[in-house]
């Protein structure tokens, strides 16, 4: 034989086989006797009858010629047996590939107006008690049509099947209710969800012509869409099938597409509206109830006419809309709604007629955004504080307009953000340059505006235009983040500081180089690093026992552990939050890489060593464990956290980003000049982790988490640079605080924690801002530690901030920070400096977001402290009577 047999199977339990040249040769048959029963074609019995399931799928796509007798004979070799049998779906399939076949079995275009579709075989299911010729009928029809079709003996094996394949066509045979209940069947189909989109055909029994014909109204009440009179010829059932393919199934088919286009509907940020020809409400988005203040429970089914209506259009407005769109022209313009707390808002409206059934206006579609005046910005920002968190373009003006409303809030940040600090000292002070900064509208395009500000010019008096002067002014300058420092009258220790940290290193000597020598192979003490967590010794082990505490020394671990403190933090934390688990990396293999990592930190840096990195791992996992900041991160973002955390000063020389640059040191030149050491930071990490599998914690992962993971990484240690100090925390108090502060003021708030949580969530941008703030706050948090701590580390920075100074005379390089001179400098000063300029309104931000009482009463009493000595005009770190101690 020269072509492959097609396989048919009986419900019998009978397998026979037909060469594919049968149908050219109708004479080469077999019989074989089997009882009493005679056979044709060529059968192979198979002892495996009673495992063969009463759910059979026939896939042929050509009959053979002798079809009619052969269904015969199939039937008879049939019987009760196969009904018995456990009821399971399509476990056996036999299929004729021919050419005819292959291309009725393609998948079809199908297009529903601008959307094309790609509509594949149908697929068929036959209810039948038993085998008789209207089931074979049915079966041949789908074999011409090229349906794929599954054949079912019980209700049970019918259920089974059409939860595995939805079929689009189901037919059950209502002609005996003998062996099963049609409509019994047909209910138990249509209480699945799938079979919404389901054609379910009766076939009943035919009438004699003396007898009345029945009404179809039974049927359709118990789910069946058509009924079907017995006919077991081919060419009919074959009819049947493609009618309901080409009515019904086209149409059920193009419904299931519409839910894509209501997905869109509901995540547009333009607020729909659709109503009938008579402006009955059937349909509006989550976008127009959150401008609206209606669910749509209270519109849905109402008439336009039956919403209260804003006094303040025109009086032929109404008309003039009604005009346009009765003719079926569209209508846009300027519009005053209602809202349900009787608020009227200024919208942009766009209306659309739908021509639909007869040539006739059907539909209308209203488009609605608002309309951004000085007089809306209330209403925009009651409406739309959730919509702020999307980048999308009239949102961003939304969002503009909000902050312009709050702008007495926006003139100190602490106003808004303070709400939960134990340090009213704190909250006390204004500061002229973060005033500045917080005034700003930055979360538009700052184009948008500058337009706004020039069209609120035209009708404001000349006093307010000439401010807004000011403002355009401001607003046009390309450092809109940075305070304005080094004016005659400011404190030195103030501008050297703040200048020399947001400075981006572009001030360069020619000729004069600085390579820093990486400290690869440090002098630690050789204590032995233990196996697991549970092998570090007790003295260590008691030690981080507190390590959940914001208190927690790091120094008496630094002591304890050789100035090895990263490591056995790290297996600690790691192991707390269950980084292993999530990288499926063994704890040896984390261990290894805790030790690469610190390896590469320098011991000689007086600040920035691996205790430096081990303080902000610490403070990161305490962050992590506040209930909002928990609340609003995935588990990525905490593994993701802490290692950034880790690495995020990893090689780094002691010296600053301008250092380098002034010096034209090769990291300098490699990164352009531009945050030089985060960059290194994080690329010598990737490169060290990657290096060895044996300290690669990143093996296991599949490669989307991991490049999620490493964005989330390097975004995080980019954050750390200082020149963008500002932009990081004036982002974060606009599109965190504020809404949440308007949602705890707000008199309808429930449960607004959660609520803020879930915005946060479904929003990354917003856990973005939140990530970075996290490791900022971790990465300067001195100021906030307890008083003994926050004096080790202004020691520790401050001697290598003397350091930089001594180099760049030696070298003759600019100097960055000349308030940094080990013999003039007063660090109480620098102190007081740096929480003025960067500390102060940054925590207050992050303790209105995390509730942080602990660390804003350090903060307080630690400014109190450096306050008292600079009164008394000391240049040490404690006061004389502490110093004797």
């Amino acid at each position: 034989m020269g072509c492959a047999p097609s396989i048919h199977v009986s419900h019998s339990g009978v397998i026979y086989c037909r060469d594919s040249e049968e149908s050219n040769s109708p004479h080469q048959t077999t019989t074989i006797s089997q009882g009493n029963t005679t056979l044709h074609g060529l059968f192979v019995k198979t002892d495996a009858a009673d495992s063969i399931p009463s759910v059979l799928a026939y896939q042929s796509r050509q009959p053979p010629p002798s079809a009619g007798p052969r269904r015969k004979e199939r039937r008879e070799s049939g019987g009760a047996s196969a009904r018995s049998r456990t009821p399971h779906c399509c476990s056996v399939e036999a299929e004729t590939q021919t050419s005819s076949s292959s291309a009725k079995a393609t998948a079809t275009e199908v297009q529903v107006g601008p959307m094309r579709l790609t509509q594949y075989p149908i697929q068929v299911l036959l209810v039948f008690a038993k085998e008789d010729n209207q089931s074979n009928g049915f079966w041949w029809a789908c074999d011409r049509a090229g349906y794929r079709c599954n054949v079912a003996w019980t209700p049970e094996s019918a259920l089974e099947c059409f939860l595995d394949k939805h079929q689009e066509i189901i037919v059950i045979d209502h002609r005996n209710s003998k062996y099963f209940d049609a409509e019994d069947i047909c209910r138990s189909i249509r209480a699945m969800e799938p079979s919404q989109h389901t054609v379910i055909l009766a076939v009943v029994p035919r009438i004699s012509a003396d007898q009345e014909e029945t009404s179809i109204l039974p049927l359709l009440d118990a789910g069946f869409d058509r009924q079907f009179m017995e006919n077991s010829s081919v060419t009919a059932c074959y009819n049947e099938l493609v009618q309901i393919e080409h009515g019904e199934v086209r149409s059920q088919f193009k419904l299931r597409a519409c839910n894509a286009v209501f997905t869109a509907l509901d995540h547009c940020q333009e607020a729909v509206e659709i109503t009938n020809e008579d402006h009955v409400i059937q349909y509006v988005n989550p976008a127009f109830e959150r401008m609206m203040g209606y669910c749509k429970g209270e519109l849905i089914g109402k008439e336009l006419t039956e919403l209260p209506k804003s006094d303040k259009n025109s009086a032929d407005l109404l008309d003039n809309i009604n005009t346009f769109i009765k003719k079926g022209k569209e209508w846009q313009g300027v519009y005053y709604a209602r809202r349900k707390s009787g608020d009227s808002i200024q919208q942009h409206v766009k209306i659309t007629p739908v021509v639909g059934q007869g040539g006739k206006i059907r539909h209308f579609v209203s488009l609605k955004r608002l309309h951004y005046t000085n007089e809306n910005n209330k209403q925009l920002y009651k409406s739309h504080r959730e919509d702020k968190y999307t980048g999308d373009n009239s949102q961003s003006e939304s969002g503009s307009n909000k902050c312009k409303n709050r702008r007495k809030d926006s003139v100190d940040v602490k106003s808004v953000t303070s709400q939960s600090s134990d340090a009213p000292s704190l909250q006390t002070r204004r500061y002229s340059s973060m005033a500045r900064i917080h005034s700003m509208t930055i979360e538009a395009p700052i184009t948008k505006v500058i337009n706004i500000i020039n069209a609120a010019q035209e009708n404001s008096p000349i006093t307010v235009a000439e401010a807004l002067d000011r403002v355009l002014e401001i607003l046009r300058t390309t450092e809109l983040y940075s305070p304005q420092l080094g004016t005659k009258d400011e404190d030195p220790h103030t501008s050297d500081l703040v200048g020399g940290l947001m400075n981006d290193g572009l001030r360069r000597l020619s000729g004069n180089e600085y390579v820093f020598s990486k400290n690869m192979n440090l002098s630690h003490t050789h204590l032995p690093v233990p196996n697991t967590i549970n092998d570090v010794p007790p003295c260590i082990a008691q030690l981080l026992d507190n390590e959940e505490s914001w208190d927690f020394n790091i120094f008496e671990l630094e002591a304890v552990t050789n100035k090895r403190p990263l490591v056995y933090l790290g297996l600690k934390v790691f192991a707390r939050f269950g980084v292993s688990e999530f990288l499926n990396c063994s704890e040896a293999t984390l261990r290894a890489w805790l030790q690469v990592i610190e390896a590469n930190y320098h011991s000689s840096n007086s600040y920035h060593n691996s205790t430096h990195a081990a303080d902000v791992l610490h403070a990161t996992a305490f962050f992590l464990g506040k209930e909002r900041v928990k609340g609003s991160l995935d588990h990525l973002d905490e593994v993701a956290a802490l290692i950034a955390a880790t690495i995020h000063d990893v090689d780094h020389p002691g010296r600053t980003n301008s250092f380098l640059c002034n010096a034209g040191s090769e990291l300098a030149v490699l990164y352009n000049d531009t945050a030089v050491l985060e960059s290194h930071h994080t690329a010598l990490a990737f490169q060290l982790t990657t290096k060895d599998s044996k300290y690669n914690i990143f093996k296991n992962i599949d490669r989307n988490r991991y490049r999620t993971l490493r964005q989330a990484i390097i975004d995080m240690v980019l954050a750390t640079e200082m020149t963008k100090h500002f932009e990081h925390v004036n982002k974060f108090v606009n599109s965190i605080n504020k809404p949440m502060a308007s949602e705890q003021t707000s008199p309808h708030s429930e449960g607004s924690d959660t609520e803020c949580t879930a915005n946060i969530k479904n929003f990354p941008d917003n856990q973005t801002l939140i990530k970075r703030m996290m490791i900022k706050c971790a990465d300067v948090a001195n100021p906030c530690r307890p008083l003994e701590l926050c004096i080790e580390w202004a020691g520790r920075i401050s001697e290598e901030y003397f350091a930089q100074t001594d180099e760049e005379k030696r070298q003759g390089l600019p100097v960055v920070m000349p308030v940094f001179d080990r013999n003039t400098c007063s660090i109480p000063k620098s102190q007081i400096s740096f929480i003025d300029y960067f500390i102060t309104d940054m925590f207050d931000a992050w303790d209105a977001f995390a509730h942080l009482p602990v660390l804003m009463q350090h903060l307080a009493n630690n400014y109190k402290h450096w306050k008292t000595l600079d009164d008394l005009k000391c240049k040490s770190l404690r006061l004389p009577s502490e110093n004797n101690n």
